[in-house]
């Protein structure tokens, strides 16, 4: 069953980030020994910019865009043995 071998972060968000700090924390996922094995990651969240950023990342790619505007930021991470409060400080800002 799925849900004994995956769990699931998510968080609401205000703060705000550039493409690139999407892009670093993102990257941060191919270090398995500290967040666990992250198989999907997306979100929408305030650009610093203005606008903003739509991400999605699986193991083999990292997606990054401008899109439409949400309520408020987005986040989630899902992975097997997931560090969860690892993954929560990542995304502190």
């Amino acid at each position: 069953d799925a849900d004994e071998v995956f769990t699931s972060w998510g968080k609401e968000t205000a703060l705000s980030f550039t493409e690139q700090d999407i892009r670093e924390k993102l990257e941060h996922f191919a270090s398995v020994e500290h967040f666990g094995l992250v198989v999907r990651a997306k979100g929408i969240v305030p650009c610093k910019d203005g606008g903003w950023i739509h991400f999605d990342y699986t193991p083999d790619e990292i997606e990054i865009r401008k899109g439409s505007a949400a309520p408020t930021g987005l986040l989630c991470v899902i992975g097997a043995n997931l560090n969860v409060e690892l993954v929560e400080k990542l995304f502190e800002g």
